[in-house]
């Protein structure tokens, strides 16, 4: 535990370091540039006659600050990477992990999607060996990769976007279940898309989310939830989404038999005799009604005028009836996660387009409140069935090597 807040702190104070400034959610280079040249209009200068100076005279600067950012980022991959390709019996589905690998490279019969299959047989053949080590360094440092990539191109502040990725556990959950958090990662990339409804932009959409199901299919499931939250929402719109949290609490036998049907890998096992309540899920439901309650309290003057807020806003409605309604389904989180973890792009958002600075302090301390008390409740719960990210464990100071103390099978 004392190492998951020690690295936290650590990528957080270099998070803190890269400056991102934007306009409306997209990167601005004038942003860069000091008010004094540019948020301000003289009666004899226009802000375009400003501008030109202005990078003249910070040319260096920003040159400077760009490197900044640049190794900031760099240091914080590395961290991150580090932690999650040394980490050994770390995540609740580690060993079924190895034996899936080496089915997928000895060409058993496996459950698992041809992307992720490929990937395994390429790593092993470069390998010469069935190093499942390698494996989840290669997924650990892509997923980091990705989201790094998501925070700095579209959150309007890295800084807060990258603390509430750590703080809200979306980084350590990721040593469970790596095709999924590859998938989700990707998918989360993939909203940018949709910002401008375009023929374009809808290609680029279900190429990523049809690339992303080759590591998981679960993905699929994010083209008509994306494309219902981008939708301009209407009263009606949320009588519709109460209908079907009705129907889903009321059929939902007939709905876990469509599921096992497209997941028939699920039938017979443990998760589908397991007894499950709401309560299970109370932290990502209760985080899910912060940033509503957030974003209804700001919503006139930050979530209005705002696309992506609203899109993230609906996404967030969408997760607390998909809990509340569905809370008898096995991994309902596997499809709750695709629409809470805008969440690190939704709170910057937030915060930077409030106005008035006084209530943008009360919102920025109520959120960094929420999320210490929200790290520390994951914390005290890493350790449990179903999530086990602690202990953490490292394959460089440990001799034996999954399975049974040894590396044959």
């Amino acid at each position: 535990m004392a190492l998951y807040i020690l690295i936290a702190i650590i990528t957080i104070l270099l998070a803190c370091r890269v400056r991102s400034d934007v306009v409306c959610g997209e990167k601005s280079y004038s942003s860069q540039i000091p008010v004094l040249f540019y948020g301000k209009k003289s009666s004899s200068s226009s802000e375009d006659e400003l501008l030109p100076y202005a990078r003249r005279i910070f040319s260096g600067y920003t040159s400077r600050e760009n490197a900044i950012n640049f190794l900031m980022i760099a240091a914080i991959f590395v961290v991150l990477t580090a932690l999650a390709a040394l980490r050994h019996e770390v995540g609740n589905d580690y060993g079924t992990y190895v034996v899936t690998c080496h089915e997928i490279f000895q060409r058993g019969y496996v459950v698992t999607e041809p992307g992720y299959n490929f990937v395994v047989r390429l790593l092993y053949t470069l390998s010469g060996k069935e190093d499942y080590l390698l494996m989840f360094g290669v997924f650990g440092a892509a997923i980091v990769a990705i989201f790094l990539k998501v925070l700095w191109d579209q959150a309007d502040s890295f800084a807060w976007a990258f603390f509430i990725f750590m703080t809200m556990g979306f980084y350590y959950r990721s040593f469970n279940t790596v095709r999924y958090y590859f998938a989700l990662a990707i998918a989360t990339f993939a909203l940018r898309y949709l910002m401008e409804i375009d023929i374009q932009g809808m290609i680029k959409f279900f190429c990523l989310i049809l690339f992303a199901a080759l590591f998981h299919k679960s993905v699929l499931v994010v083209i008509p939830m994306y494309i219902i939250a981008r939708i301009p929402w209407k009263k009606w719109g949320l009588i519709i989404l109460a209908v079907f949290g009705v129907v889903a609490g009321l059929l939902h036998n007939q709905i876990m038999a469509i599921a096992l049907k497209l997941y028939p890998s699920y039938n017979n096992t443990v998760y589908i005799e397991e007894t499950h309540t709401i309560t299970e899920n109370a932290a990502p439901i209760l985080g899910c009604i912060f940033v509503i309650a957030l974003c209804f309290i700001c919503y006139k003057e930050a979530v209005q005028d705002r696309t992506d807020l609203r899109m993230y806003l609906n996404m967030n409605v969408m997760a607390v009836v998909l809990y509340l309604s569905c809370y008898w389904m096995p991994l309902v989180t596997r499809f709750a996660y695709y629409l809470t973890t805008c969440q690190v792009l939704l709170l910057p958002g937030l915060i930077c387009s409030i106005k008035d600075e006084r209530k943008k302090k009360i919102v920025s301390l109520s959120v960094i409140i929420f999320c210490i008390f929200y790290f520390g409740y994951f914390l005290m719960q890493a350790d449990r069935v179903g999530i086990r990210v602690l202990p953490y464990k490292s394959w460089l100071f440990y001799d034996h090597r999954w399975l049974n103390q040894t590396d044959t099978f």
